[in-house]
């Protein structure tokens, strides 16, 4: 059998029966194992460990989780900011500068599309439901697997052509979301009350897409955009062999 092209998946640490634990959600790993690649569980390690962990990957998979402390961007803390872990914040920032330098393929998705944006210089919403009134309720409280919004994806983006669409249905459950996009990276996708929902880089150089909302808990439902999203990550994954 060939050697499947191996992606590193970011997990958290949390204290399960007494002891603490390193994490990931299943649907991650079974999202990345359903299109040919063969998925990793990195643990939250010291920064200084996070180049040598992408040795041996062909790709890089952002996940969700905690909120990103704002003193990342250099912001005092909101008062409805959430449970931070500031070991996964140091590693994460420098996995996602470390992929940059390699231009290894990387898929960002939820809290991986903020800790990117904060990681390459831009600044997120600390809590969507005060900083922006009009907004419609992000943190839906809804099924993992329930669509409940609409995301508008601008044409001939990397996002669009990965999903084979420019209007989807999406689930919903962040109140962060980026607020400054850094300055390589194009947002490409938002929800009806202007929401960033979407960001890509800018250039050839580095296929980085990031999504907010959680397309691995969506891979079972009838529509493909979610699939598809997986299944363009392992096209350009498998490339970068």
């Amino acid at each position: 059998m060939p050697t499947l092209p191996a992606v590193a998946i970011t997990a958290i640490t949390e204290p399960i029966r007494g002891v603490v634990r390193v994490r990931a959600n299943a649907s991650y790993t079974d999202a990345i194992r359903s299109v040919g690649l063969r998925p990793y569980i990195l643990p939250v390690l010291d920064p200084r460990d996070a180049d040598a962990m992408l040795d041996g990957m062909q790709g890089l998979l952002l996940t969700g989780g905690e909120d990103v402390d704002p003193r990342n961007f250099d912001v005092l803390p909101h008062p409805a900011l959430g449970e931070v872990h500031a070991e996964r914040d140091a590693f994460e920032l420098a996995l996602v500068r470390a992929a940059h330098e390699r231009g290894l393929p990387t898929l960002a998705i939820c809290r991986g599309i903020q800790i990117a944006n904060v990681a390459l210089g831009g600044t997120l919403v600390q809590d969507i439901a005060s900083e922006c009134p009009n907004a419609l309720a992000h943190e839906s409280g809804r099924p993992r697997d329930e669509r409940t919004h609409e995301v508008r994806v601008t044409a001939g983006s990397r996002l669009a052509r990965a999903l084979g669409a420019e209007v989807l249905q999406v689930n919903s459950m962040h109140h962060q979301s980026i607020a400054r996009a850094a300055d390589r990276l194009t947002v490409v996708a938002h929800a009806p009350d202007g929401i960033i929902e979407g960001a890509e880089w800018t250039g050839d150089d580095w296929w980085m897409v990031g999504a907010q909302w959680h397309p691995e808990e969506l891979t079972a439902t009838p529509e493909s955009w979610d699939r598809a999203l997986f299944a363009a990550f392992a096209s350009v994954v498998s490339r970068a062999k």
